[in-house]
């Protein structure tokens, strides 16, 4: 019997507001990094308010760590959304782009293998660096998220 392998959604522990509209961040898994949100806040209406730097630095981490939160404008960004910026504006490799990839898409290692055809393990490996990421596999990544949005 087939058992779906859930995501593990990622914990935020800490949220520091640092200069030009970015946030330092750490995770439960002992990650962390900053993120940057400018272009977010200054493209989306609904983080207007936050183009203000004095509301920006409002940010405080949410009761369970699912967040980073502005109390002041009930505005929260959720944790996979700020590892999943953090990792594309910081990755320099073809596996943090794979990882980019995945998390965005909310694919489980299993459910990444099974929409790729390949083994968990060589999606493990790809995401770990282990393993060097075939052009073909990129496409295939593109086009499946392509394919994704003409569904949705």
């Amino acid at each position: 019997m087939a058992h779906a392998t859930r995501v593990t959604r990622p914990r935020l522990t800490a949220v520091t507001p640092v200069a030009e509209f970015s946030l330092s961040v750490s995770f439960a898994d002992g990650s962390g990094g900053t993120v940057s949100l400018k272009e977010s806040i200054f493209n989306s209406p609904g983080l207007a308010p936050l183009r203000d730097p004095a509301a920006f630095s409002g940010a405080v981490l949410g009761e369970y760590g699912w967040e980073a939160e502005w109390l002041e404008f009930d505005i929260q960004i959720g944790a996979d959304t700020l590892l999943a910026d953090m990792l594309e504006q910081n990755s320099q490799t073809p596996a943090d782009r794979f990882t980019v990839w995945r998390i965005r898409n909310g694919l489980s290692l299993a459910a990444a293998s099974h929409e790729l055809g390949v083994t968990v393990r060589t999606v493990s490996a790809y995401g770990s660096g282990a393993r060097p990421i075939p052009r073909t596999v990129e496409l295939a990544c593109i086009g499946w998220e392509e394919e994704q949005r003409r569904k949705g």
